[in-house]
């Protein structure tokens, strides 16, 4: 990627005296001209490089923006790497692998000692995910619209979006960007996400503003619940919710209080609980419970159907 290709010119320039473009050309697997015009672009950015010619040349750095503006300390340039690793757990390359072998040559002592943050993004779906990131990321650099098919808690659609940001958030990855069809910015989620592909239509650069996730915003709450646990729930709880989220009790059981967000997520959590919990309140969703609990009970008493003799049949 053109902006991991300079972010590594830039390092090896901040280590060296001089390099030339020949040497840079060959470690980084493109053309002079490409490294002329990552020299190029860097110079708009701001940074003072400055290309030297004869047998002694090469290009560097001036002297007095390595002292002054070089910045990172040892921790905050093992915190930059630990963010690049990650980024291989969910892309299904050595990419950000081989950019920090590439940083390191020149003996940084900013690039070596001990590894001791792992990061891992990825997922149960991680074989599924990477190819969505991957095209997600090329729609974003190359300001092309995103087609895919989405499944969503109200039906399933064909969406149509100009991409604007991929996003990480409460162990999941989004899309964030402008649809079409909802004439609005949208947030999507991954998982959910079908069929995606680039479309042959390019858009217009367009003031994307940021997605507003405060937790408080997007989990607004206003579910009061008060439910009985028993105590080898207690780590699930601790887990999810924090250890001052229930009081223990003096039998052994755990009364567990929280605000929750959504109705059908708070049935599919307790359910997931099976008989080691019993909802307190609200007094109307514990009805919703037990009737869902004696319409599973139903099925489970009917005969299995023979679904097999039904295919023989046919």
């Amino acid at each position: 990627m053109k902006i991991d290709r300079q972010l590594g010119i830039l390092s090896i320039l901040l280590q060296k005296e001089s390099v030339t473009a020949p040497y840079l050309s060959e470690m980084f697997e493109v053309s002079r001209r490409t490294i002329n015009r990552d020299i190029e672009d860097l110079c708009k950015a701001g940074i003072p490089i400055v290309t030297r010619q004869g047998a002694n040349g090469g290009i560097s750095i001036i002297d007095g923006y390595k002292i002054d503006k070089t910045m990172l300390t040892h921790d905050e340039m093992q915190d930059i790497l630990a963010g690049l690793r990650s980024l291989d757990s969910v892309n299904g390359t050595n990419r950000y692998g081989q950019l920090m072998e590439k940083l390191s040559i020149g003996s940084s002592d900013f690039l070596v000692g001990n590894q001791s943050v792992l990061i891992d993004l990825s997922s149960w779906y991680k074989d599924s995910l990477a190819p969505k990131i991957e095209v997600i990321r090329k729609a974003i650099e190359q300001h092309r619209e995103l087609e895919f098919f989405y499944y969503a808690p109200g039906g399933e659609s064909q969406r149509v979006i100009e991409p604007c940001y991929l996003i990480f958030r409460w162990s999941s990855w989004y899309v964030w960007g402008w649809c079409k069809s909802r004439e609005d910015f949208r947030l999507f989620k991954l998982n959910r996400m079908d069929k995606v592909h680039l479309s042959g239509h390019v858009f217009s650069d367009r003031t994307a503003p940021l997605p507003d996730l405060r937790d408080e915003r997007i989990f607004t709450g206003g579910i009061k619940v008060k439910a009985l646990f028993e105590v080898d729930c207690k780590w699930r709880l601790v887990e999810e919710f924090g250890p001052h989220c229930f009081q223990e009790q003096k039998d052994g059981t755990l009364l567990f209080q929280a605000d929750y967000t959504n109705q059908d997520n708070l049935l599919t959590w307790l359910l997931s609980f099976r008989d080691k919990v019993e909802l307190l309140e609200p007094k109307e969703i514990r009805e919703q419970l037990r009737q869902s609990i004696l319409q599973m009970k139903k099925k489970y008493e009917t005969k299995i159907k023979d679904y097999t003799k039904d295919i023989e049949q046919k």
